[in-house]
């Protein structure tokens, strides 16, 4: 794996998210799960998705209890758990992919305490540059959010609609990257409505941090996009380009690129 800086691998994303701004271009964050459908397909789909313009990739490390997941998202991490990927076989790929775009690991808390000390070293070898724990609110265990927050990769928190304006305020001053909006109750998974609320709470959430804040759960259309796109900086998409993948490579880089355009116009 080639090396990477800690000072390079957490300011990458950054950089990347300042440029974007800079260009009036809203970011488009996509998911995938590290060994779905398998392992050399998990290559192949990040390549597309840079290509079909991907600003940034989340790659999520499967896990077998992944409650915060829909069940596209749980059937993929399933998969990958079969196909044997781990958290290091999950940074084997990232590196064997190679891909320019920011690479943001996804997973859960255990996975990456079971990695070891050096796991976010080894991560920011491999070519990642942030990380996103779903399970370790604020406060919740002070060691490990340090561990997180002072290493070489951006921590990214998780923003919840209904979290009070001050708290929004402390989750994103232990963060960094960008804030990751949920932008509805409930677990991940793809839906045909936009919250309501949505607009309202983003300009709460632009009153705490001045950290670019990215939406995800439940954006799965062109139109949804662009909805989300006029008031946010990004948009994360996962259960649908999950169940693209599923079908083909080819079907998530088309999704990838509908989502693009939709975004470019917005």
């Amino acid at each position: 794996m080639q090396s990477t800086s800690a000072t390079t691998s957490s300011d990458a994303l950054s950089r990347h998210l300042e440029a974007l701004g800079a260009r009036r271009r809203r970011a488009l964050v996509v998911y995938i799960t590290a060994g779905h459908p398998s392992p050399d397909a998990t290559i192949a789909l990040m390549r597309a998705l840079e290509q079909a313009g991907a600003d940034v990739i989340e790659v999520g490390v499967p896990f077998s209890d992944p409650m915060a997941d829909g069940p596209v998202i749980q059937a993929s991490s399933q998969r990958g758990l079969d196909h044997g990927v781990s958290f290091d076989r999950a940074l084997d790929l990232i590196a064997t992919a190679a891909v320019s775009v920011p690479i943001v690991l996804f997973s859960y808390l255990n996975p990456v305490l079971a990695a070891g000390e050096d796991a976010l070293r080894r991560a920011a070898a491999a070519g990642v540059h942030g990380i996103l724990i779903t399970d370790l609110p604020v406060g919740s265990d002070r060691v490990r959010e340090r561990w997180l927050g002072t290493g070489p990769l951006a921590f990214v928190r998780l923003v919840a609609p209904t979290t009070p304006t001050e708290r929004m305020r402390e989750i994103a001053a232990h963060g960094s990257g960008f804030v990751y909006l949920i932008s509805r109750l409930g677990v991940t998974g793809a839906r045909e409505d936009v919250a309501s609320e949505l607009p309202d709470v983003i300009a709460r959430l632009r009153t705490a941090t001045a950290l670019p804040v990215c939406v995800g759960f439940g954006i799965s259309t062109p139109e949804q996009a662009q909805i989300v796109g006029r008031m946010a900086d990004g948009i994360v998409v996962g259960s649908a380009i999950v169940r693209a993948a599923g079908t083909s490579i080819d079907a998530a880089a088309e999704l990838t690129r509908t989502l693009r355009d939709a975004l470019d116009s917005a």
